[in-house]
């Protein structure tokens, strides 16, 4: 086995992965912890050349992917997630180290890692197509006609810092396991992180040779995977202005797009208060606000409004917020200085428009406190773009359908979510929420690996989930036998 699952005071360096190649660079990057400043893993600095050779790896390997059998790619995805399981407690403490993901929050983001594949594992299985009645018109005649499920050939892949771990393997097992081959670009905050379970990959036992290459970067390396003809398919999650430049440059390819939300609930008068208080505040402040789906906006009914502000803000101040490294930690600091810095300008401008602060606002610990804002308007700049940060708002609204339009007002449509014990309410808010998804009677942040996740109007286009995903990464190829 290789031995890059060592703990200590030695910093572990990723390495450049070309196909199943290791290769090193003279100059090398530094991450550092988000909440201590020590530097933690280094990283090979990649260029543009490095993404095309990486690329080309890839090209003359998707023909031995593309003819691998079934079993061998399902027998492969099974693999890693048994090593997975095998080295748990380093993988979540390499996130910890990384991006300053809470301990406890970091297990579980391995556990639905090993989910996430053996789930694709098993919708391999299902990956296929159907016949097809050609004599069904006039026009037609008696033949044997099916279509059937193929690769796509190439696979790019780009993640975000947030979900290091899991949100690689939303991408790479269900590429691979389709049968093709992947550059994966992953976020400059964790490259370790990525490295680690691509080496799991290629270091199994079942692996195809040079199926999976890695390369480190931003902008540049970025630009080269978008713009080449090489990949078929191009798989991105993080920001809607970096996915505005990805769907102008990426040419004749299918792009599947995972972008930002402002994720919203309404409270109706009939919900429970003390729970959806207590929920709310799990799904404003997990992982520090940082989650596509963190909810950003929570719309109140004034009947009920101050209780529940009272009620959110006590559960708030119970939430335990500093070091990463301690078992019972809810939040740690945001991922960076900059991050911070936003955080607290949104807390500004939203004061200077009138809003007040009924928790949090300041600093603990190297971290930012839990933060919800009352006597916010849906017209203030804080509920109008997505903060991604420990900050809630809450708006007073007197029907739910000033509620209704007021979430569909926003740009962006991931996931939505209502509180109420009224069964018509709750019919009408699936069919009227303008979102890739809609939860009930918990908090919009909710999210299962199995179902279908994606967003509508600015948060993207296509869907993730293993099924969904196996879809997106290959192409439907019609036969017909006369």
């Amino acid at each position: 086995m290789f031995k890059i699952f060592i703990r200590g005071n030695t910093i572990i360096d990723a390495k450049l992965l070309m196909g199943s190649s290791e290769e090193s660079r003279d100059e090398l990057g530094t991450i550092s912890n988000p909440y201590s400043g020590e530097v933690v893993s280094r990283y090979p600095i990649c260029n543009r050349d490095d993404a095309i050779k990486a690329l080309e790896i890839a090209k003359k390997a998707s023909k031995d992917t593309a003819k691998s059998p079934l079993y061998r790619r399902v027998s492969w995805l099974e693999d890693v997630a048994d090593k997975l399981r095998e080295y748990r407690e380093d993988i979540a403490l390499t996130i910890v180290d990384e991006v300053a993901k809470p301990l406890a929050f970091a297990r579980v983001e391995v556990d639905r890692c090993i989910e996430t594949i053996e789930l694709t594992a098993k919708e391999l299985v299902r990956l296929n197509g159907e016949t097809i009645p050609t004599d069904i018109a006039p026009s037609g005649k008696k033949s044997v006609a099916y279509f059937k499920r193929v690769p796509v050939g190439v696979v790019a892949c780009i993640t975000p810092f947030n979900f290091p771990l899991n949100l690689v393997a939303h991408k790479i097992a269900p590429a691979l396991g389709a049968g093709n081959s992947v550059v994966l670009k992953p976020t400059p905050e964790a490259p370790l992180t990525a490295y680690k379970l691509a080496k799991l990959f290629i270091s199994s036992e079942y692996a195809i040779k040079d199926a999976l290459s890695v390369v480190y970067g931003d902008a540049e390396v970025g630009s080269t995977l978008v713009k080449s003809s090489i990949p078929r398919v191009l798989s991105f999650t993080g920001s809607v202005p970096v996915g505005t430049i990805i769907t102008r440059e990426a040419g004749i390819k299918k792009v599947s797009l995972e972008l930002g939300g402002n994720a919203a609930t309404y409270i109706d008068r009939s919900a429970d208060i003390k729970y959806s208080a207590k929920r709310c505040t799990f799904g404003a402040f997990v992982n520090s606000g940082q989650v596509c789906i963190s909810l950003q906006r929570i719309f109140v009914h004034s009947d009920i409004y101050d209780e529940f502000t009272d009620a959110i803000a006590k559960e708030s101040r119970e939430l335990k917020v500093g070091s990463p490294y301690e078992e019972d930690t809810f939040m740690g600091p945001l991922i960076n200085r900059d991050a911070l810095n936003r955080a607290k300008s949104w807390i500004e401008s939203a004061k200077n428009e009138g809003a007040k602060v009924v928790a949090g606002g300041e600093e603990i610990d190297g971290a930012f406190a839990p933060t919800i804002m009352a006597d916010v308007t849906d017209d203030m700049n804080i509920v109008c773009q997505e903060v991604f940060a420990p900050i809630v708002s809450l708006i007073r609204v007197n029907s739910y359908d000033e509620a209704i339009e007021k979430m569909n007002s926003s740009p962006y449509g991931l996931q939505f979510s209502i509180f109420t014990n009224d069964l018509a309410l709750t019919q009408r808010f699936i069919d009227e929420a303008e979102a890739g998804g809609v939860v009930i009677n918990d908090i919009p942040t909710l999210r299962f690996d199995v179902q279908p996740y994606g967003g509508v109007k600015l948060s993207g286009i296509g869907r993730e989930g293993p099924r969904w995903a196996l879809e997106e990464f290959t192409e439907i190829k019609s036969v017909v036998i006369c």
